[in-house]
């Protein structure tokens, strides 16, 4: 077992996404995710963000030394720290910054202290704001291969963000903030004098879902969705230039692209040797555009999977040069579009579509230009990170008659039912072949599982499923379709605690299930 500490290796476990509880408006809570918290690290590696482990404001480039390589397929753990509340804006002071919103010292990560506390360099102007962990070499990646990383999961280390808007910076820079501006002697020792505005924002759990919380001038508050996702993925370029974090690159890095949480894969040009993975820039929930600068910034450690794809390999996207991101999900084909110019990022995204469309798929390259215009979003990822970005959600369930499906448990595949274009499958045969026991309710079309520690109540029809005694309120309800109680593929994440993650292998679109040993 290779043990320091800052990385350890654990054996391989998967588990559901973890959530604090606590009640608001009180922000209080008992506990943060700090780096000895091992219980919840998932992977078979994991990594803390201690200093030996992060750089602030720059990238891996091919001379930076991996502080620790794996094997192909390997499960990774990350701690990721969000910058916001150690920036120099802030007062480079976390216990300082949210303690005026009532966070005791306690209730600040640790590693965010050391790393604000360090004298690691960090140019408020000149460099990156992001804290970004790694690299970490993948055995076998040469340049020319392709990165897969599956996100399993992304647990919340705090129950507290910022979001934040910056002089000179996001789609309205010489209009926000609305005040003076940035005034001589602005410092980290006099961080008031940048002017600039950021949000603190809590998270508060209802009915078993997360939410943002921002005030009104009426005193009432506003509510959105947390939707977790790393902004920051991807490999080392193949230069010995210092590489910012700000703009996204053809590796990947800052490309901010919220459809890319929990059961997202991301497809990533290899340039160097080891392929060398970093992530960073963890959100807790983003608008496509990302106009304020930021997201709701809060520190996530997060689970992914990483493994090396050769040349000809079936699931790559297409068998001509990879030379740029490209990802997908249970619902979406993901091209992606970067150029400083967003009308040229948004010509590579389409561009990328009808490559994907024609090589993948087979279809005529005028056919499928016809099809993304009739049937294609492409949504503006952001504006904010000097290059844009523009990504394109082509829809899978638009190619049923061309494409098969199936889903992967254990070694045993079964095939989803389609219903409303959405993927069910049959509650009882995931179950078990998770390993868990299921009693069936006649009386109360009930179905009750039993999987590890979790006791599950699943009802035909309703949007309240039990787990442990708790209620979890779903829109994605289960259904009774030839005579079987199925859920959709959506909820086994949430419901069952399992890791679920696409790849289009060929013509076949695969759904990877897989069930942590804590379970």
């Amino acid at each position: 077992m290779f043990i320091n500490r800052a990385i350890r290796k654990f054996g391989v476990s998967v588990g559901i996404i973890s959530m604090f509880t606590f009640a608001l408006p009180s922000v209080g809570f008992s506990m943060p995710l700090q780096p000895t918290t091992l219980d919840k690290v998932e992977g078979d590696y994991y990594v803390t963000s201690a200093i030996e482990n992060i750089r602030w404001g720059s990238l891996p480039n091919r001379d930076s030394s991996p502080i620790l390589t794996v094997p192909s397929g390997s499960a990774v753990t990350f701690d990721t720290v969000s910058h916001e509340g150690l920036i120099e804006d802030q007062g480079r002071n976390p216990v300082e910054y949210f303690g005026k919103f009532g966070i005791s010292p306690d209730g600040v990560l640790d590693d965010a202290k050391v790393i604000a506390a360090s004298e690691i360099k960090h140019d408020y102007v000149k460099d990156g704001p992001h804290i970004i962990t790694g690299p970490v070499a993948v055995e076998g990646a040469e340049p020319g291969d392709v990165l897969k990383v599956e996100v399993l999961s992304l647990q919340t280390r705090v129950p507290y963000g910022v979001i934040s808007n910056r002089h000179g910076k996001g789609a309205l820079p010489n209009e926000f903030p609305e005040n003076t501006g940035p005034q001589e002697g602005a410092s980290a020792t006099k961080p008031e004098l940048y002017n600039n505005v950021s949000i603190f924002t809590p998270i508060e759990e209802i009915n078993g879902n997360w939410y943002g919380v921002l005030p009104t001038k009426a005193g009432k508050n506003v509510r959105f969705p947390i939707n977790p996702f790393l902004g920051v993925m991807g490999v080392a370029p193949n230069t010995s230039e210092v590489v910012s974090s700000i703009p996204p690159i053809e590796t990947g890095g800052n490309m901010d692209i919220n459809e890319l949480g929990v059961g997202a894969t991301i497809y990533y040009p290899i340039q160097v040797k080891g392929g060398l993975f970093y992530t960073g820039d963890p959100h807790f929930a983003q608008g496509d555009g990302e106009v304020a600068l930021t997201a709701l910034e809060a520190s996530l450690r997060g689970t992914v999977r990483l493994t090396v794809l050769k040349k000809g390999d079936p699931s790559l996207p297409h068998s001509g040069e990879f030379t740029q991101p490209f990802a997908e999900t249970e619902d979406y084909w993901i091209p992606i579009g970067l150029d400083p110019d967003l009308d040229e990022a948004m010509k590579e995204s389409v561009r990328e579509s009808i490559q994907f469309l024609s090589d993948k798929l087979d279809m005529d390259r005028s056919v499928a230009y016809a099809y993304l215009s009739a049937a294609t979003d492409y949504e503006v990822s952001q504006v904010v990170d000097r290059t844009k970005g523009v990504h394109g959600l082509i829809r899978k369930t638009d190619f049923l008659e061309y494409v098969d499906v199936a889903m992967n448990v254990g070694g045993t595949s079964i095939k989803p039912v389609v219903h409303n274009d959405e993927f069910y499958v049959p509650i009882r045969t995931i179950s078990e072949l998770l390993g868990g026991t299921v009693v069936w309710d006649h009386k109360t079309r009930t179905t009750q599982i039993k999987l590890g520690t979790k006791d599950i109540s699943v009802q035909i029809g309703s949007d309240v499923y039990s787990i442990n005694d708790k209620l979890v309120f779903n829109s994605n309800v289960p259904k009774l379709l030839n005579g079987e109680t199925v859920v959709p593929v959506a909820v086994i994440n949430e419901i069952l605690g399992a890791y679920v993650n696409w790849t289009t292998i060929d013509k076949m679109l695969t759904a990877n299930v897989s069930l942590s040993k804590k379970q």
